[in-house]
């Protein structure tokens, strides 16, 4: 074997290696956002959740639903980005919609934002009828 076929084969080597090395920082950085994803959609189903019966009454949440959703987006490591949680006191369903983000800093990217909206209804009526099981 001589001096030059085996430069050849480190130098294959080491590309080898530098492409395995990018592509796990590759999927790394995808699964950190997907994660970061899925902690954002759980956030702003719990704020959504939060805050539909506030819309009603408040059972025993503090100020109002907008507050609540701000406190359990909060609370799941989110930042509520915007409520539309207006507050009816009638008897008829009503659906809310809550969009919540989410910041993580990624390799070369930088700091990148994600974002999830959830929708929760609630249905005063159910109040009044109580089934029991």
């Amino acid at each position: 074997m001589t001096l030059g076929s085996e430069r050849g084969s480190a130098v294959l080597g080491f590309g080898l290696v530098i492409v395995l090395l990018m592509f796990m920082l590759g999927v790394g950085m995808v699964g950190a956002a997907a994660a970061s994803y899925a902690t954002a959609a759980s956030a702003a189903d719990a704020a959504a959740l939060a805050a539909a019966p506030v819309t009603f009454l408040p059972f025993g949440a503090v100020g109002s639903p907008t507050n609540e959703a701000a406190r359990f987006a909060q609370a799941n490591g989110a930042t509520l980005v915007s409520c539309q949680c207006p507050i009816d006191r009638s008897w008829t369903l009503r659906t809310v919609s809550v969009t919540v983000s989410r910041s993580i800093s990624l390799p070369i990217l930088g700091n990148v934002t994600v974002r999830s909206t959830s929708r929760a209804t609630f249905d005063p009526s159910k109040l009044l009828s109580q089934e029991e099981n």
